[in-house]
C-alpha cells in the first residue's frame, strides 16, 4: 500500500508544479518585454511607432496595443520581435446627457483596456503608455502593473485637459475632472517622458512630477526625396489628384508628365521642368487646434499679387491628414475662386508621406499646442527632409524653429502671406532664402530618432 501512496503523493507534486508553473508562466513578466499603449489610432502614432522599434532593435520583445485605423509603417509590420494587437473603439453612446455619455463611454474603454492588457497580453516588465488620452488608461495600466509586478512608463506628448479645453471651455467640469486626474494619477508611475523642456518644467513645478526630455526626432527615411522618386510619386498621386497632372488628355504612360517632372525619352532620365509651381505641404489632424482659415487667407492674398502682375510662381498646396474637421475646412476650398493655386487634401500612405516631404519647396505648419508645452511632430519630419518651415507662433516653438535660421515665424494670415510673397519671388534664383534654410539644416546635423533614442531612453530602461 506504501509504494502506491507514494506514486499518488509524486503524481500529486508534479501536476501541482506543473501548475504553478503555467501560473507563474502568466503572470511573470517575460524577461525584456515592454507593452506600448496607445488608446487612439496606432498608425497615426509615430512616436510611439518608432518606440516599438527601437526597442525591438534592443532586444526587446514588443506588443504595440491600440486601435486599427491607418497602416503602420512596413517596418513595423515586418518586425518579428513586434507583435500588433488591435483593441475595438469604443464610440458614445448617442443619448442622454453629455456627461453621462462620457461617463459610459470611460467605463466601457477601462473595462475593454483591462480585459486585454490581462487575458490577451504576456506579462511584459514595462509599459510604456502614450498621454494623451490618459482617462482612463493611466489609472488601469497601474493597476495592470501592480497586479503583474510591471512598471508603468509615461511619455507625456501634451496633456488631455487642455486638448478637452478647446472643446468645452477649461472651466467645464468634465475638463477639472480630467485635470485632476491626470495630476493625481500621472504621479502613480515608475518613468516620465515628455516632448519639450518646457513641459519638464511644468509638470515639476505643478505637478511634481519629475521626467525626462525626449525630443521628437525624424526617423531616417525623412530625407531629401531623388528627382526620379519625384516623378514615381506624382504619377502614382496624379491618377487621383488633379493638382499633380499637368495636362488630362490620355497619353502613352511612358511619357507621362506631372505637374513638377517629366521623363526624358533620350536620355532615360527624369527632368525638372522649367516654370514649375512651386510645392506648399502642410499636415494636420483637423483639429480644433489648427487654424486652416489662416492658410487660406494667406493664399488668398497670394493669389490677388499674382493677378496685379507680382512675378511669384503659381502654387500647389497639398494639406495631408484626416479628421473631425476635415469636412468643414474642404467646404471652404471647393467654394475659393483661385486661378494660380491649386489645392488637394489627400490622405497618403506612411510609405509615401515622407517622400512627399522630401519633394516640397516649403512646409506650412499651424499647429497651436492646447498646452502651449508640445512641439508639432510635422516640423520635426519636415526638417528630416531639410524642408524649409512658416510655423505659427506659440509658446515654447523656438525649441524647435528658429526664426530666419531654418525658417520662419508669423503670427496671422497677413505675416504669412508676406513671408510666401517673400520667400517665392526669389524661387528661380539658386540663392534664395529657401535655398540657404535647406544648407542650413543640412548643416546643423541633426540627430535621427534612432540615435537620440539610443542616447535618452535606453539607459532608462536598463536602469529602472
Amino acid at each position: 500500500m506504501a509504494v502506491p501512496s507514494l506514486v499518488f503523493i509524486l503524481q500529486a507534486l508534479f501536476l501541482g508544479s506543473l501548475l504553478l508553473l503555467v501560473c507563474l508562466a502568466r503572470w511573470w513578466p517575460r524577461v525584456r518585454s515592454v507593452c506600448v499603449v496607445v488608446l487612439g489610432d496606432v498608425g497615426r502614432s509615430p512616436r510611439m511607432q518608432y518606440h516599438a522599434l527601437s526597442l525591438a532593435r534592443r532586444g526587446f520583445y514588443v506588443t504595440l496595443l491600440g486601435y486599427r485605423g491607418s497602416k503602420p509603417h512596413d517596418e513595423l509590420l515586418s518586425n518579428k520581435a513586434i507583435r500588433i494587437l488591435y483593441m475595438p473603439e469604443v464610440k458614445q453612446i448617442p443619448v442622454g446627457p453629455q456627461v453621462f455619455r462620457y461617463g459610459i463611454k470611460v467605463v466601457i474603454q477601462a473595462i475593454h483596456l483591462l480585459y486585454v492588457l490581462l487575458l490577451k497580453t504576456s506579462p511584459v516588465v514595462y509599459i510604456l503608455l502614450q498621454n494623451p488620452p490618459g482617462l482612463p488608461s493611466i489609472a488601469v495600466c497601474w493597476v495592470v502593473c501592480c497586479l503583474r509586478g510591471s512598471k508603468l512608463v509615461i511619455d507625456w506628448h501634451n496633456y488631455g485637459y487642455t486638448i478637452m479645453g478647446l472643446t468645452h471651455g477649461f472651466s467645464h467640469p468634465l475638463v477639472q475632472l480630467a485635470k485632476w486626474y491626470e495630476k493625481v494619477c500621472g504621479r502613480l508611475s515608475d518613468l516620465n517622458l515628455c516632448v519639450t523642456n518646457a513641459m519638464r518644467e511644468d509638470l515639476a513645478k505643478n505637478w511634481n512630477i519629475r521626467a525626462v526630455t525626449v525630443y521628437d526626432k525624424p526617423a531616417s527615411f525623412f530625407t531629401n526625396t531623388p528627382l526620379e522618386t519625384q516623378h514615381q510619386l506624382f504619377m502614382k498621386l496624379g491618377h487621383t489628384y488633379s493638382p499633380f497632372r499637368a495636362s488630362t488628355e490620355p497619353m502613352d504612360p511612358a511619357f507621362e508628365r506631372s505637374a513638377f517632372t517629366e521623363f526624358n525619352p533620350r536620355s532615360k532620365k527624369v527632368i525638372q521642368l522649367d516654370g514649375r509651381p512651386a510645392l506648399l505641404v502642410s499636415s494636420t489632424s483637423w483639429t480644433e487646434d489648427e487654424d486652416f482659415s489662416i492658410l487660406l487667407r494667406a493664399l488668398e492674398r497670394y493669389e490677388q499679387w499674382i493677378i496685379d502682375g507680382a512675378n511669384l510662381p503659381s502654387l500647389v498646396c497639398v494639406i495631408t491628414g484626416k479628421g473631425p474637421l476635415k469636412q468643414h475646412y474642404s467646404q471652404i476650398i471647393r467654394q475659393m475662386c483661385l486661378k494660380h493655386i491649386q489645392i488637394c487634401t489627400p490622405w497618403l500612405e506612411a510609405e509615401d508621406y515622407p517622400l512627399l516631404l522630401g519633394s516640397a519647396d516649403l512646409g506650412v505648419c499651424l499647429h497651436k499646442s492646447s498646452s502651449g508645452l508640445d512641439l508639432p511632430m510635422k516640423v520635426v519630419d519636415m526638417f528630416g527632409c531639410c524642408l524649409p518651415v512658416c510655423a505659427v507662433h506659440f509658446r515654447c516653438l523656438h525649441e524647435l524653429v528658429k526664426h530666419e535660421e531654418n525658417g520662419m515665424v508669423f503670427v496671422g494670415s497677413e505675416e504669412l502671406a508676406a513671408q510666401l510673397k517673400m520667400l517665392f519671388s526669389e524661387f528661380s534664383s539658386p540663392d534664395n532664402r529657401l535655398n540657404q534654410f535647406r544648407k542650413n539644416l543640412e548643416e546643423s546635423k541633426q540627430l535621427r530618432w534612432e540615435e537620440s533614442w539610443e542616447q535618452t531612453v535606453f539607459p532608462l530602461f536598463t536602469q529602472t
